[in-house]
Order: structure tokens, then sequence, then C-alpha cells
């Protein structure tokens, strides 16, 4: 409501500054265009996140120094932290990177952001960037209407470019047209005070903007035109840096614990950074007048000089977070816990911020399969067998065990289902469906989504099982016939050692030797299903159980081999080795 409320009343804020001074609407025209063209530079550059993007924020966050360093890159190259902010929570959520490789990562992306700076300085307050920016937007739209989705990614990017180089031209005139009605540098304020209301003022700008490269733009143009001091300028950057972390406060109060930690993370720095630079400004200054000369900028040209200071503050941010960045991290695991209360049926890792990336949506859907596998559909066939779960795991005898379990758990199958699987199946189906039709997959990523699918089928097809298994195993108890219970013995034994068996290949360290058995078991459960049970074939000669009996035992005995097969072949479609998923083959 707040929000709203801010919203609206900018805009109305907005309409009578337009209507008061006709003159300011060349400058908010080349500011919109600007956040146009980023929005559309972050689009087009999302395409090409898919693959190779992925594989190196994942594969650099192992060392903090790779991290920072590959967190500056990207962002330099993409002029996007909101999008590197983006993978990052993503990937931490589906549990690809740690949390200290994110922080890595989003402290790197700082130091990336002051390309912007260096690109519009250098480069777009030098030439007539509106005839470069023509053919961009030209080229773009071409690009754009193309059926093939890496040439709409060009085409967006070509698009973004030109109008962000459109909109710096636009600003640029739109202050020297300002500049002959209204000097803003005429409520220049010098000294501390000067930089504690500049800084201010960049931090309601780039509130008002929700971009830190746009303020810097905006504040860059300005000091070109001679529309504000130096001075102030550079309390203005430093606003700039801190204004951002104020977006991403607001964007992370609906986010999952992975982006309000990044969130804070990201504030503390900013804040840290923008505290430094507001206390030793003019000593910054002079550093920066110093790099200066030996980089031969003019001690005119105020706005590289201001880039060069953006980037010089940042870095200094860096310097400082770095040794404090394991102790960061544990109070921000400490602070922002995770919701260990859920229910198997609430989705522990399928959340919105991981649907971003098939790598991430894909890690999500494996582990809430496997923390349903192993929890609920563990505990529901062990209880329908009448056995404990600590039994299945210990190394007691199987025989053992099936001896001294003959007690009935009066376990309701049907009940757990609801409970504990039926609404986490649906959702991970639902959310299986979505990341298909709305992530561009290649084939191995298609297939291990239809692979969880499958595998979260015949988990139901299991439990449905299950139930049968356990009226028949219930019954059997209340009965005085040995020979009967002996055979309900032998199915229970064979489903026990499955799931023992399971437990192993899914824990052990030679997960090759468990396998090989499991591939022995289910290739012995298919002979089953093809061969009559010799056992009941001779109890029924023998008239040592009844018709009705007979018809039980067979029935399950096709069951419990049904069983083995399908629990094995979750088991290897959820533990299968899946390396290949952030590669971006067709």
């Amino acid at each position: 409501m707040i929000r709203k409320s801010f919203f609206f009343g900018l805009l109305i804020v907005l309409a009578i500054a337009l209507y008061l001074n006709p003159n300011f609407k060349t400058i908010s025209a080349g500011v919109a265009i600007l956040l146009f063209g980023m929005i559309m530079l972050e689009e087009g550059f999302r395409v090409f996140t898919k693959g190779p993007l992925q594989n190196i924020l994942k594969k650099t966050t192992n060392k903090l120094y790779k991290s920072i360093t590959a967190g500056a890159f990207v962002t330099a190259l993409i002029q996007s932290s909101s999008l590197v902010s983006v993978i990052t929570i993503s990937f931490i959520s589906a549990g690809l990177i740690s949390l200290g490789g994110g922080l890595g990562l989003i402290f790197g992306s700082n130091i990336g952001t002051t390309a912007t700076a260096w690109l519009v300085a250098g480069f777009g307050l030098k030439i007539k960037i509106s005839a470069l920016a023509m053919p961009m937007l030209i080229f773009g739209v071409v690009f754009s209407f193309q059926k093939k989705i890496s040439l709409k990614g060009i085409g967006n990017v070509l698009a973004g470019l030109g109008f962000f180089f459109l909109g710096i031209h636009y600003m640029k005139e739109g202050f020297d047209v300002f500049k002959q009605y209204i000097d803003l540098s005429e409520y220049a304020v010098s000294g501390f005070l000067g930089v504690i209301i500049y800084t201010g003022l960049g931090i309601v700008i780039t509130t008002i903007l929700q971009s830190s490269s746009a303020t810097l733009a905006l504040i860059l143009t300005a000091l070109a035109a001679g529309q504000i001091e130096y001075e102030n300028a550079l309390a203005l950057a430093i606003g700039a840096n801190v204004g951002t972390t104020i977006t991403a406060i607001l964007g992370a109060l609906s986010s999952n614990s992975a982006g309000k930690r990044l969130a804070v993370a990201h504030f503390i720095f900013n804040i840290i950074t923008g505290l430094v630079a507001i206390a030793f400004i003019f000593p910054l200054a002079r550093l920066v007048n110093n790099l200066s000369d030996i980089l031969n900028i003019t001690s005119t040209n105020y706005t590289l000089k201001l880039a060069l200071f953006h980037t010089i503050f940042n870095i200094i941010g860096v310097i400082l977070m770095i040794p404090f960045i394991k102790r960061l991290e544990r109070f921000l695991m400490r602070f922002f816990k995770e919701n260990v209360n859920k229910d198997v049926d609430e989705p522990k890792y399928l959340t919105p911020s991981v649907l971003e990336f098939p790598a991430s949506a894909i890690t999500a859907l494996l582990k809430e399969s496997k923390y349903l596998y192993n929890n609920s559909v563990f505990e529901i066939v062990t209880h329908a067998l009448n056995i404990h779960r600590e039994d299945v795991k210990s190394e007691k005898k199987l025989k053992t065990i099936i001896k001294k379990s003959k007690t009935d758990f009066e376990t309701d199958i049907e009940d757990l289902y609801y409970t504990k699987v039926k609404t986490i199946y649906g959702e991970i189906i639902k959310y299986a469906s979505t990341a298909q039709s709305t992530l561009k997959l290649n084939n191995k990523q298609i297939k291990a989504i239809t692979d969880i699918k499958i595998a979260n089928r015949k988990i139901v097809e299991i439990i449905k099982d299950a139930r049968e298994l356990n009226k028949n195993i219930t019954l059997v108890l209340n009965m005085d016939n040995n020979h009967l219970q002996n055979e309900y013995d032998d199915y229970r034994k064979k489903l026990t050692k499955v799931l023992r068996t399971i437990y192993l290949f899914r824990t052990e360290d030679d997960t090759n030797k468990y396998a090989l058995k499991l591939k022995e078991l289910k290739q012995e459960a298919k002979a089953n299903v093809r061969q009559s049970n010799k056992s009941i074939d001779k109890l029924i000669r023998k008239n040592l159980i009844t018709a009705e009996m007979a018809s039980s035992l067979f029935n399950d005995y096709t069951n419990v081999n049904d069983m083995t097969k399908k629990l094995i072949d979750v088991a290897e479609l959820l533990y299968e080795k899946k390396d290949s998923l952030l590669e971006n083959g067709k």
C-alpha cells in the first residue's frame, strides 16, 4: 500500500514538474529512454544466461577471489547487477552455490557496476552518441523479429544499447537547454554539509529511478553540462550506491531466505562503503587527482574523475569487507533461518526465485523429489510392512527383523498419502510443467525433468501398491495359518532388502557397488513376474491354504515384484548423476 501511494505521488509530482517547466521534459524523456534501454539489455543478456554464464558463476564460487572477480566481470559485461543478483539468489536457493560464494558475486557486482560510469564518461559524452544509437536501434529491431531465440537476444542487446545511448543524448541535450533557464550549480553546497545533503539527494534519486546506473548517467550528464559541482557530484555518486540497496531490500521483502540474506548483505556492504566514502571523501578526491595525473586524465575532465572515484571507493569497500565475509555469512544464516517446521506436504525447495534458470529449477525438483522419497515413501512402505525404519537402516539380519516384527502398526496408508504425499506430488508436477513451458531447455534438461515427473508418478503408484499389500499383511497377522504367514514374511523380507539396498545406495560412498545390487534385484523381480511361485503351488496341492488365500498370495506376489521394480526405478531416476544439466547443448 505504501509503495502504491509513493508511486502515484511520484506520478503527480512528475506531471506538475513537466507542466510548470516544459524544458524538464527532455531530461525526463532521456532518463525514461535510458531505463528502457537497460531493461532491454537485461532481457537480451538473459537469453545467454542459460548455459555459459551459469557455468561461469557456478564454477567460480569455490574461492572468494574467483567469485568477486566473476561478479565484477559479468556485471561489467552485461551492465546488469540485478540479473547477477537474480542468478545468485536462484543458485543459492537451489543449493548450487554457497552463501559465501554468492556474497562474493554480489560484492564483485558492485565493482562491475562502475563500468557504466566509465562507459558514459569515456564514450557516451565524448562523441555524438545519437549517430551510433540509431543504427543499433535499427539492427536491434531487425534481429528481434527473428524466430531464433539467440538472434532475438542479440536484437534486444543492440536495441538496449541504442536506447541507452539515445537516453544519454537526450539527457545531455536536456541539461544544455535547461541551463538557459535555471542554473542548478547555483545551489551547490560546499564542505561536509554539502556531502551529507547531496548524498541524501543521490539516495532519493536512486530510490525513484530504481537503478544506480541510471542515477550515475544522470549525474555525469549534469556534471558534463556544468549543472552540478564536481564535489557535489562525488556525494551524489555515494548516495547512488547506498540508494540501490533500498531497492534490493524492498524486492527481498517477498523473497525467500536466500534473497533476504543477499539483500541484507548488499545493504550492509553499501552502507559501510558509503560511510567510509563520506568520512574520507576529501582524501579520496585528492587520491583521484593524483591518479588522474598518472592516467593522463586532465584536471578539468570531471566526468572521468567521477568514474575513477566511483571505482576506487567500491574497490575499497570490497577490500574492507573481505576479512568479515565468514562472520557476515554466519550472521545471515543465524538471522534468516529456513522454516524447518514445514511438513513434507509443503514445498521446501520449489520457490519462485529458483524457477529463473534450468539448472536451479532441475536441482530444486530433484531435492524436493528426493526429500519426498527418502522420508514419506520410506516411512509409508516400511510401516506398511509393519517394520521400523531404523531396523531397515541397521545392520541386523533381515530374517531377525522379520521374525521380531509381528506387531500391527495399524498404519492408515490412505491418510498418509493425503497428508504427506498428494499435495507435494501435485506441487512437484506443477513446478516441473511450469519449468518445461517457461524455460529454454536443451534435450538433456528436458529429459531430466521428464525423469523427475516419471519418478514422482511411480512414487504414487508405490504407495497405492503398499496400501493393498498392507491390508493382506494385517489380515494374515490375525490368522492361525503359519504357512500363509511364512509366505507374507518372505514378501516382507524381499521388500526390506530392496529398501535397505536403496538406503545404502543413496548414503554410502561406494554407490556403484549398491547400484549393481539394485540392478540384480530388479532383474530378479522381472523374472519373477514371468514365473509362478512354486511355494504357493505346493501349498495349494497340499491343501494348506484355501483358494481365497492362494488368490491373495498370487496377487501380492505380482504386487511385491512390481513394487520392487518401481522402488529401484525411482532410486535410479533421482540419484543418477546429472553433471551435464548446466550445458547449453541442443
